[in-house]
């Protein structure tokens, strides 16, 4: 039997198992390869899988590691899939982007288009998730406004594709995210300037210099890639729907979900049982 898994650390809470056993009802085994060196860990995948998922803080060693990199992989210069080929070689692929990719083309893209001909859209962190993100908006064809907070990070990556990125500071958050349609929020942490536009839009905000616009941006989209610690939650939701009606919210579970449906099928070679997967969320 095939057997797959996951090398990161730490890794206890990670929700894989369950959407790979749900995806493929029990058929293969799926492991986690809980360790914090990951020599160890791609070894134990050298020996005994077929094909291993890989999370942080291990994605641009595996990148690195890999003998065959996917188109996907050399663009965002990280890889979260190593699978071995029947040559005997290590293929890596990135389904951070082929996700969001997927998610942008089946969800935001349309839903926004039905206002806005021309969606725009805002990537909030530069790191393995964001900038994977920012890769799959620009293929699209997408005006992307990125934003890190390492400001020199931002401008780097938005000299990749200077016709569709561009590089703004933190401090124009509300701005931005009032302008475009699609939000993306790839930062492990909630900021500053996003805990001061949930207090301005709760009515809360007594520093008389902050400003939410509501540009008829209807509708507009968060996708968030934190599952664990979400920077978005219900009340502050509720608060951003009185300036932006139209608003909806996809949690980073659902972030996960369309990286799995990716991930898995180049894992297998077989698609995964989406409804099935869906039950774990």
């Amino acid at each position: 039997m095939k057997k797959f898994g996951l090398i990161g650390h730490p890794i206890a809470h990670s929700q894989s198992p369950a959407l790979f056993k749900a995806g493929y009802g029990g058929k293969y085994a799926y492991d986690l390869i809980e360790g914090e060196i990951f020599e160890a860990s791609y070894q134990n995948f050298l020996d005994s899988y077929d094909g291993i998922n890989v999370t942080a803080p291990f994605k641009e060693k595996a990148f690195a590691k890999a003998d065959i990199l996917s188109e996907e992989c050399k663009l965002a210069g990280a890889a979260n899939i190593l699978v071995k080929t029947p040559e005997g070689k290590v293929k890596a692929h990135n389904s951070d982007y082929l996700g969001i990719r997927k998610w942008l083309e089946d969800e935001a893209v349309p839903r926004v288009r039905q206002t806005a001909s021309e969606p725009k859209v805002l990537i909030a962190g530069c790191g393995g998730a964001g900038k994977a993100a920012a890769f799959a908006s620009a293929s699209l064809g997408l005006k992307t406004v990125l934003m890190n907070r390492d400001m020199a990070k931002a401008r780097i990556l938005a000299e990749k594709s200077p016709e569709l990125f561009t590089a703004r500071p933190l401090s124009d958050f509300a701005e931005c995210f009032s302008e475009c349609g699609i939000i993306i929020y790839a930062i492990p942490t909630s900021i500053p300037e996003l805990e001061q536009m949930h207090r301005h839009t709760a009515g809360n905000d007594k520093t008389g210099n902050f400003e939410t616009r509501n540009t008829n941006c209807s509708p507009k989209i968060i996708m968030e890639a934190n599952y664990r610690n979400p920077a978005f939650g219900q009340q502050s939701m509720d608060n951003l729907k009185k300036t932006w009606p139209g608003i909806t919210y996809a949690t980073g579970k659902e972030w996960l979900l369309y990286q799995a449906l990716t991930g898995y099928e180049i894992l297998t070679g077989e698609k995964p049982d989406l409804a099935q997967m869906h039950t774990c969320l």
